[in-house]
């Protein structure tokens, strides 16, 4: 290796280690920011589980130092998702000029439409989903018994959740990707269709408790959002193809 490779492979990584710690403060300063309404934060998470409880039940504390550690913990994610725009912006800073023109015009909005639709998916489950897996899981509650659901696991079982719910929402992203990138072709994403819902509604009913009504509220919007996707890559790609002839000029 020349000198002069050496000095541009050590100038990128003073840069990759400038950018990863413009996003280590980024999450620390918003962090912080949070942590003195760590517990109204959690009290609001908590909200689908406590509206569907039956009189008497409630969230507990089984561990001496939960009551202090699962907010703090639950106000740490809450800042990972806050300012993950602001990380992908600074890995898009990072990886931009290795970049085509072209390329960045195509991965821009697929950037800000990805970030879009996993908050999307994250609302969805909070507002939409989670209400009715619970009022589902207390109905299952054997007579005589009381939920009382731990904090702690309480919290680890919804982070899980609006993971899923902001993955599942990426469909259209990862149909698009594929098509674009000459993986799949349009008329085999359209020829595929059925074994796509069936998987779709084969991961709904992973992630969702044993009831039909939470698991259709998934895949359906699951299903509409690969609708979308081949819609999308199909008008992409005959733009693509009618600019064909200009790109040997750029």
């Amino acid at each position: 290796m020349t000198a002069g490779n050496e000095q541009s492979l050590m100038s990128h990584l003073l840069e990759l280690r400038q950018r990863l710690l413009y996003a280590v403060v980024a999450v620390l300063a918003v962090f912080l920011v949070l942590l003195p309404f760590a517990n109204p934060l959690y009290a609001w998470l908590a909200v689908p589980l406590k509206e569907t409880l039956p009189p008497g039940s409630q969230l507990v504390a089984i561990e001496v130092a939960s009551t202090f550690f699962v907010p703090m913990k639950l106000a740490f994610f809450a800042s990972l998702f806050i300012a993950a725009p602001y990380i992908l912006f600074q890995i898009w800073a990072f990886v931009a000029p290795a970049l085509y023109e072209r390329e960045k015009n195509l991965a821009r909005p697929l950037l800000f439409a990805a970030s879009l639709l996993f908050y999307l998916g994250c609302a969805f489950t909070y507002f939409a989903l989670l209400p009715v897996m619970f009022a589902y899981l207390n109905s299952t509650a054997p007579e005589g018994v009381a939920m009382m659901t731990d904090i702690g696991k309480y919290l680890d079982f919804v982070l899980v959740l609006l993971l899923a719910g902001g993955v599942s929402f990426e469909v259209p992203i990862a149909v698009l990707v594929a098509a674009l990138l000459g993986w799949v072709k349009v008329e085999q994403l359209v020829e595929w269709r059925g074994y796509v819902i069936v998987a779709i509604f084969i991961i709904a009913a992973i992630i969702t408790p044993p009831d039909g009504l939470s698991q259709i509220m998934l895949a359906l919007p699951m299903w509409a959002l690969y609708e979308v996707g081949i819609v999308a890559a199909r008008l992409l790609l005959k733009a693509k193809a009618r600019n064909a002839p200009a790109s040997p000029a750029e």
